[in-house]
């Protein structure tokens, strides 16, 4: 065990905060040598373009890895192991390897894939983190209806919602060694104590829940957990045990990119990326798009009703102004109509 690199996997739903955490982990990795894979689920690597221009000392390019060929545990075999193996053939292998998923990931496919001979012998997962947003649990989020949710858990709470986004977040809480609860500040007490009786409901015994804002959590809680969680995959049940777990698909989910010139300013689109962000079926809009006089590149996160915009790094010399955005939903979005919207908004 000793001779095994650690791994650890943060899975969570979407916006929960994962590239967050992992932003403080990397300014803080307690003296540990860290990789990093991370699964982005859209046309463009959002979260790890905004881990590589944190500008940490130590943490250098090379030792950010991104996978971008859709969801990590529909393709374990083909993108994820040769990623893993290159990682462990360096000269220099690191002390202790983070990957984050996607936020449509199931963690049980890509933690039996720990248990395969190439992986095995080299690497043990440390421990399953797994991210809430409590802000999004506390109004009912993270299902596809979000009113609909809201409405019947309001008045039957014995009720149980059949549907794809409610089984990947338990999926995600009965895999986990440690559940993080981000966005606590956001919380009333009593928000608290609703938020985190919901993922007593599926979690597994014995499982820690701990707090957090802005992802400020110290190195020593998130690594170091001592899991082994391969050994002990069969035990945590899933929607999909049985399905093959090798070719599991996400059809219920589609993204796509749309191409946004320079806008006067983050006001200037933040009203339409809400607008698209009230439609059903879309789940989340990303990227980055380039302001008129600014040299700054504007970063965009949005989930649900809530919406971020900032600055984040100057524009380079070698690459093009020009905006991207990513939205995440539903099969049978409209595209037509949301690109619309979002170009329109451009100047």
């Amino acid at each position: 065990m000793a001779q095994r690199i650690p791994c650890t996997i943060i899975t969570g739903f979407l916006g929960a905060g994962k590239t967050t955490l992992i932003r403080s982990l990397v300014e803080r990795p307690g003296g540990r040598r860290l990789a990093l894979i991370i699964n982005e689920f859209g046309d463009i690597g959002v979260d790890g373009e905004l881990l590589k221009s944190c500008g940490v000392p130590g943490c250098s390019e090379e030792d950010i890895i991104e996978l971008a060929n859709g969801c990590i545990c529909c393709t374990v075999a083909d993108d994820f192991l040769p990623t893993l193996q290159s990682l462990l053939r360096r000269p220099a292998p690191p002390d202790h390897i983070v990957i984050e998923t996607s936020g449509l990931a199931l963690p049980q496919p890509l933690l039996r894939a720990f248990s395969w001979p190439e992986v095995r012998t080299r690497v043990t997962v440390d421990g399953v983190v797994t991210v809430v947003d409590g802000r999004a649990v506390a109004d009912g989020r993270f299902a596809a209806d979000e009113d609909a949710v809201t409405r019947q858990r309001a008045e039957d709470e014995s009720l149980d919602h059949e549907s794809p986004l409610e089984e990947l977040f338990e999926d995600q809480l009965s895999c986990a060694d440690l559940i993080v609860l981000s966005k606590a500040d956001l919380l009333t007490p009593e928000e608290l104590a609703q938020v985190e009786a919901r993922i007593a409901q599926d979690k597994r015994n014995g499982v820690a829940v701990v707090r957090a804002a802005n992802g400020n959590l110290p190195a020593g809680v998130l690594l170091g957990i001592g899991a082994a969680a391969e050994d002990d995959a069969p035990n945590r049940r899933s929607h999909h045990d049985d399905e093959d777990h090798g070719a599991q698909d996400h059809d219920d989910f589609e993204s796509f990119s749309v191409d946004i010139a320079s806008v006067e300013g983050p006001e200037s689109i933040s009203e339409r990326i809400r607008e698209i962000l009230s439609d059903d079926g879309v789940l989340r809009v990303k990227g980055f798009l380039s302001v008129t006089g600014k040299p700054m590149r504007l970063v965009v996160q949005g989930v649900g009703q809530r919406l971020e915009t900032y600055f984040d790094r100057p524009w380079r010399p070698d690459e093009a102004r020009e905006g991207k955005l990513v939205v995440i939903g539903l099969k049978g979005l409209d595209r037509a109509r949301i690109s619309s919207v979002l170009v329109g908004a451009a100047s």
